[in-house]
């Protein structure tokens, strides 16, 4: 008789403990990756620098989304695979994700060297910075297969029972970028490019150590056959991780259509182009750190909450749920708190600026972040939905605060309200709505898991027929 597996059996919260732990550090290596580069490239090339990172950042959001597609899709239907018993789909489904996710990587690098310069314009590059952006963009394009392939397989390995292995190998990587960006930058004086070759360096570290752990699954051994790509599995691994794929997409188109608003309406302002857009992408990188203790803990949910659900455990589900978005919460308060009380001490962590600097970036921090408290909710119900099976749900609700709220706002309130300053209203706005949408499905959901729980019992309960 096969052992019994600890998602069915050990108390939910110590589970979500030891999964979220591993999880949230892997979140924010990942997340300190673009601000350890902000930081340094602050410090030693200034604000031109820092305006340059965040027109390249969106082919990043790319690459996250193609590892969260790949990654939570096969992890899921790994975890759902694995709780009703199935090990030969489940194995078949972390080998053929983790073949996708290399030659996503490799797609994504090719269209980056072959049309850089008409994507970072797109992105919002100026004059001015478009050198900045391109040596930077043209050394981390080689990265990228071993991003993909790190923070997809970083799903992979937690819903294996690994989540320690996952950290680390998220952790090795931030490490040497920490350690080689002061001596690329500072020491040999290679500025832009000394910071991408840094972070490349890190990210073929932990792509590596990635794609060692495929050769020792705990839960399954993969054979060469499992390695395969099949598009009947890629159909049910790409509807499972469609929801953490398209907000990452819907983050770039937001970055895109961000970075132009403030290109446009700041040329106009008495800040100019380029002040708008380092101050975006600096209130940006450090709001993806709170939201990595967000991701982490939503992540750490989905072997834990797709086990039990395939086992039809739902009392465990429901509970999985609630203690999530609890610590997300938490997580979120705690933001807010910061954002609201100390933005100056943030900025000034990137490097130094003129008086009109500080005070367009404080004003910013403030008021377009001033909903951050109710920003555990959705994340973690998205990735919810995901993890049970119900991928439309989880979709739509990644859509909601990027696609539906967020960019059309962006889009219509500075041409209605007068300029730059309504841009900031946009992110309160959309997150309040967003809450709102979440909320009203997740309570849904539990009255519906409510009576399956009661079927299962009542199953239990009455024995079989006679005869």
């Amino acid at each position: 008789m096969p052992p019994v597996n600890p998602l069915a059996t050990r108390p939910v919260p110590l589970l979500l403990r030891d999964f979220a732990i591993p999880s949230v550090i892997a979140m924010l290596v990942s997340s300190l990756y673009n601000i350890v580069d902000q930081i340094f490239i602050g410090q030693g090339v200034g604000l031109a620098g820092n305006a340059a990172t965040n027109v390249a950042f969106p082919l990043s959001t790319v690459c996250i989304a193609v590892a969260l597609l790949l990654g939570i899709g096969g992890a899921a239907h790994f975890s759902l695979s694995l709780g009703a018993g199935k090990r030969e789909e489940a194995a078949r489904a972390a080998g053929c994700a983790c073949t996708l996710m290399l030659l996503g990587g490799l797609v994504i690098a090719l269209a980056a060297e072959l049309f850089l310069t008409p994507m970072l314009r797109a992105f919002g590059a100026t004059a001015t910075l478009l050198p900045y952006a391109a040596a930077y963009t043209r050394i981390t394009a080689l990265g990228f297969p071993f991003v993909v392939l790190s923070t997809g397989m970083s799903s992979l390995i937690r819903a294996d029972g690994s989540p320690r292995y996952s950290m680390a190998c998220m952790l090795t990587g931030a490490i040497l970028n920490t350690v080689l960006d002061p001596l690329f930058i500072f020491g040999f004086h290679w500025g832009m490019e000394g910071a991408a070759l840094a972070t490349v360096i890190g990210q073929v570290a932990s792509g590596a150590l990635a794609l060692r752990y495929a050769a020792r699954f705990r839960s399954v051994r993969l054979t060469r056959d499992d390695l395969r790509p099949r598009l009947s599995l890629l159909g049910t691994i790409a509807s499972l991780g469609m929801a953490g794929c398209v907000n990452q997409l819907a983050m770039m188109a937001v970055q895109i259509v961000l970075n132009n608003t403030l290109t446009y309406f700041g040329a106009r302002s008495v800040y100019g182009a380029e002040i708008p857009l380092a101050c975006a992408g600096i209130i940006i990188k450090v709001n993806m750190l709170c939201m990595a203790f967000v991701i982490g803990i939503a992540q750490a949910i989905q072997p834990i909450a797709g086990f039990n659900y395939g086992a039809r455990q739902y009392a465990r589900v429901r509970q999985t749920y609630r203690c999530a978005v609890t610590a997300a919460t938490v997580v979120s308060v705690v933001a807010f708190i910061c954002f609201q009380l100390f933005p100056r001490h943030i900025i000034s962590i990137f490097g130094d600026g003129s008086e009109q600097y500080y005070l367009f970036a404080e004003r910013f921090f403030r008021i377009y972040m001033f909903c951050t408290f109710l920003n555990g909710v959705q994340p973690v119900t998205s990735n919810f939905f995901s993890s049970i099976g119900k991928a439309t749900r989880g979709a739509l609700l990644a859509l909601t605060r990027q696609t539906f709220f967020l960019l059309p706002l962006l889009a219509l309130l500075p041409r209605w309200f007068g300029g730059i300053d309504a841009v900031m209203f946009a992110g309160p706005i959309a997150d309040t709505a967003a809450f709102a949408l979440a909320m009203g499905m997740v309570v849904r959901e539990m009255r519906l898991l409510s009576r399956g729980e009661e079927g299962a019992r009542i199953a239990r309960d009455v024995p079989p027929a006679a005869g």
